[in-house]
């Protein structure tokens, strides 16, 4: 059976990830609309996108900024649930793994 890897090795080991993470520090409460573009612009084509960047970016959605409401916005949630869906559709297929 495979190691399931940490949240810390999938994030670390993705440079795209951790360039795109940096440059959105500090900058959610100006601009939550295009964040969230270029967290969709990360992922790519949501149904056939690796499963670890769905996982990352649902990670950072579900950070404490976000989980304590210091960021919200409606393009947030929208992104949120469409991984959740996503990710429930790939475990029904089997598809689904970290």
């Amino acid at each position: 059976m495979a190691k399931t890897r940490t949240m810390k090795e999938i994030t670390s080991s993705d440079k795209e990830w951790q360039k795109l993470r940096e440059s959105l520090v500090g900058t959610w409460k100006e601009h939550a609309a295009e964040n969230v573009r270029k967290l969709r612009a990360y992922i790519g084509n949501m149904y056939t996108c690796k499963n670890e960047k769905l996982i990352i970016v649902l990670n950072y959605l579900v950070g404490s900024g976000f989980r304590y409401g210091k960021i919200k916005h409606p393009d947030i949630s929208k992104l949120r649930k469409e991984i959740g869906v996503e990710i429930i559709r790939r475990k029904k297929l089997g598809k689904w793994h970290r």
